[in-house]
């Protein structure tokens, strides 16, 4: 995973005598995330890491209507490893600018961005409101160096993978009169363990869709030969044939978008026949009761512009015919 660096074309030694006093060097213990550079000029004033939590994150602008009073509309609670960074820089980096760069830092490190706006027509309330919904009270669980309600604001969140691991990305900035804060926080989510389809998952999948996606099968990259992690997966597929052996069923394959199209059908073709076969030769399915299609990338379930999206488009689909 490529890293996020940030550059910054103004250099300026911040002097405050107002509301906040900028600091000449990191504070003790402070350091960078390692996938993601800091602006340009900015010192850390505040870091903490807390080793699991959970944190809303928020997918969409901030709403507020009488019943609830103010939420955001759409957001993921995740748990993990939580990791809080407050950096400062000089006020010439208004929370514009510093914005566009760690947009276009975050576009081209790879990462996925879930939300984003500047402003409180894109974020949905003034500073004041916004970081009180947000945030809690000023000392909450991860702690700050300085409240960052500010005068203007702009939030980017963002996604990535390590190590198969989702990595969020909240990143809130606000300007004062003498200081412009960035308060970064990153949940490292660990990746739940690989799940099997089940009898059950087929039956509800075939019942409400028609179709239902084969997890737990694995290939070799770019090929068609089955892993052995595929054996638990298979089995369970094979009794739910034979369970319906009145039915007959398509076995289809995908591919993400990446390469050449002839290739993508050749090689989820490929796919889908090496599964049929398995289940023939070696769990006893009736080969009448199977037939084999490859789709290549013409059916994708996610965008393919992220890794994340390509993932999920590789896949074996059981169809009932």
């Amino acid at each position: 995973m490529r890293r996020v660096t940030l550059f910054s074309t103004v250099l300026a030694v911040l002097i405050s005598t107002n509301l906040l006093a900028q600091r000449t060097t990191d504070i003790k213990g402070g350091k960078d995330y390692p996938l993601i550079s800091r602006f340009e000029g900015s010192v850390i004033e505040y870091y903490k890491e807390v080793k699991w939590d959970d944190y809303q994150v928020p997918l969409s602008m901030m709403v507020t209507t009488e019943e609830k009073g103010r939420f955001f509309e759409k957001n993921e609670t995740v748990e993990g490893k939580v990791i809080r960074i407050q950096y400062s820089t000089s006020p010439d980096n208004n929370p514009a600018y510093v914005y566009k760069n760690y947009e276009s830092a975050f576009r081209k490190a790879g990462f996925n961005t879930l939300f984003q706006g500047k402003g409180d027509d894109e974020l949905g309330d003034e500073p004041g409101d916004f970081c009180h919904t947000f945030y809690g009270d000023i000392v909450q669980k991860f702690g700050f160096a300085y409240n960052p309600q500010g005068e203007n604001h702009a939030m980017i969140v963002a996604k990535t993978k390590k190590d198969n691991n989702n990595i969020y990305v909240i990143v809130y900035i606000s300007g004062f009169s003498n200081v412009t804060l960035v308060t970064q926080d990153v949940i490292e989510v660990e990746a739940a363990e690989t799940g099997h389809v089940t009898a059950q998952s087929i039956d509800e999948g075939i019942a409400v869709s028609g179709y239902v996606s084969l997890d737990g099968i694995y290939f070799d990259t770019g090929k068609a030969t089955l892993k052995s992690e595929s054996a638990e997966a298979l089995n369970t597929i094979s009794e739910y044939l034979k369970a319906h052996a009145d039915k007959k069923y398509f076995i289809v394959g995908h591919t993400d978008n990446t390469g050449v199209f002839e290739t993508n059908i050749k090689l989820s073709t490929e796919r889908a026949n090496a599964v049929l076969n398995e289940l023939i030769t070696k769990y006893g399915i009736a080969s009448e009761q199977l037939r084999a299609h490859g789709s290549g990338s013409t059916s994708p379930v996610e965008n393919n512009s992220t890794d994340e999206g390509k993932a999920k488009n590789r896949r074996v689909e059981i169809v009932e015919q």
